[in-house]
């Protein structure tokens, strides 16, 4: 007995790009910026469409329909690794990470929304539910924001119920002690600080501050040195106190990015960003981080995380990044919000449950 069956093929891939400027001055220990540019991806096929987004330059819009729409289009709606390594092959000439990854994982995240969509489930049940909710610990305490604003945001985040938050530190490293002692008393004892030097600090610096930082209870050193000195995240995290996580990776583009950072042992935490490596990405990497009893952490874009990170076995935390989640309240309807520090995914909706607000972007189209 034979039979053929009949599966739906995408018909359409198409990207646009929106610039929307930061509430205020932001910075970090190796950067400076005043705006945020969201890369949004539909994809349909069989009548449904699938909705996906990452955060790079709006030049990978363009990407999209020049280089990736032409290798989607006709394939079948649920074949999306197939679509995933098509892309990757498609970007060979002009560079896999930087700006190509972020239109490949803005694609790849709306074929993952797409697939569940087809088939009338919530993504976190397409991928299968490790966990009912995922943690979530508040980002930003930019190192442009005074004392007083470093101290207003932290509290708040933990007024909210987040019992975990993150600041930035490396900007001026003569300060960074009396900012974190700051923080320290705005949220009180029993809240975890995180720290992230964003790759400003040599070895020697960022020992001699762990030990300060340690004495302020301080849990998680994100990048203390830049993550492509290897060899001096492992001095790092081999010299930090007793209690105090080394944590690095949301630069991670492809799988042996990951390889090499786990290999050499750099870390006590892997991070990993679906908007960078994307969502297929990231479960490789999910995979990897099980494989070695590695924690992993998931980087920014809390809206699209939440489903895929109660999925995954290893996961630990979201960052609920401040300018990612006032760009995804402004721009998409069905944003979760914490509720006793935790992301619940709504399951009783196809995909990822985010519909994007075409009319209200447009004042802010790239």
């Amino acid at each position: 007995m034979s039979g053929t069956r009949s599966l739906p093929l995408i018909d359409e891939v198409r990207a646009s790009a929106f610039t929307i400027p930061t509430d205020r001055p932001e910075a970090d220990g190796t950067l400076e910026w005043d705006a945020t540019t969201i890369i949004v991806a539909e994809v349909t096929a069989g009548g449904q469409r699938g909705l996906g987004y990452s955060y790079a330059e709006a030049a990978a819009a363009g990407l999209v329909a020049r280089m990736l729409a032409p290798r989607v289009i006709g394939l079948e709606a649920l074949a999306v690794p197939t679509a995933w390594a098509s892309m990757v092959r498609a970007v060979r000439n002009v560079g896999r990470a930087g700006v190509a990854s972020g239109a490949i994982a803005a694609v790849d995240a709306a074929l993952w929304d797409l697939k569940a969509r087809v088939l009338g489930v919530a993504l976190v049940d397409l991928l299968g539910p490790v966990r009912e909710s995922v943690d979530v610990y508040g980002s930003g305490g930019f190192t442009s924001y005074s004392t007083v604003d470093l101290a207003e945001q932290l509290a708040g985040w933990v007024d909210l119920g987040i019992p975990r938050v993150k600041m930035k530190v490396g900007s001026d490293p003569a300060v960074d002690e009396d900012r974190v002692a700051a923080a320290r008393r705005a949220i009180g004892p029993d809240v975890e600080l995180f720290v992230d030097a964003n790759g400003a600090y040599t070895p020697a610096q960022a020992l001699a501050h762990a030990q300060a930082f340690a004495d302020l209870d301080v849990t998680w050193f994100e990048e203390p040195v830049t993550s492509d000195d290897l060899e001096g995240m492992h001095r790092v995290r081999s010299g930090v106190p007793a209690g105090m996580d080394v944590t690095a990776g949301e630069y991670g583009y492809d799988v042996a990015y990951f390889e090499r950072m786990l290999g050499a042992g750099a870390i006590d935490v892997l991070q990993a960003d679906a908007t960078r490596c994307g969502v297929t990405g990231l479960l490789q990497v999910a995979a990897l981080c099980q494989a070695r009893s590695m924690p992993l952490s998931a980087h920014t874009a809390p809206a699209l995380h939440a489903h895929i990170c109660c999925a995954l076995a290893p996961i630990r935390h979201v960052e609920w990044f401040h300018d990612h989640v006032r760009i995804e309240r402004m721009l998409f309807d069905g944003v979760l919000e914490p509720v006793d520090g935790r992301l619940v995914p709504d399951r009783s909706n196809p995909g990822h449950g985010l519909t994007f607000k075409w009319a209200d972007a447009q004042r802010w189209a790239a």
